[in-house]
């Protein structure tokens, strides 16, 4: 079941990728566009660009048992595994998880630590 579920995921994230959905409505204008470059060509380890199925939110996280934690909307959500982008850099020296509301429930789709390289 747990499987089913994660390929459904999946395939809804292709779906939104695949429709190009950028949500950039405007309030980055006042960031550099290097940095709006870098946030707009992260992608998922999935090969699914992060910005064209969210929005990246610069965040504080916190590392519990090996795992990578962030709030969102006032609460803690551990960061799955498949959302972990290690090897993209990052430019803006904070931490940075986009995430999407589906169904009721939130989901993290791409995560970048503030020290990735």
């Amino acid at each position: 079941m747990r499987r089913l579920a994660h390929m459904a995921l999946l395939a809804w994230l292709s779906i939104l990728a695949s429709a190009a959905l950028a949500f950039d409505n405007g309030q980055y204008g006042n960031v550099p566009s290097d940095i709006r470059a870098w946030f707009k060509s992260v992608m998922a380890p999935n090969g699914v660009p992060c910005c064209d199925i969210s929005d990246g939110h610069r965040t504080s996280y916190d590392v519990r048992d090996g795992a990578y934690w962030v709030p969102i909307e006032g609460r803690w959500m551990m960061v799955p595994e498949r959302a972990i982008i290690r090897h993209r850099g990052n430019p803006v020296g904070e931490a940075v998880v986009w995430y999407v509301h589906h169904r009721g429930e939130i989901i993290i789709s791409c995560f970048v630590p503030a020290d990735a390289v």
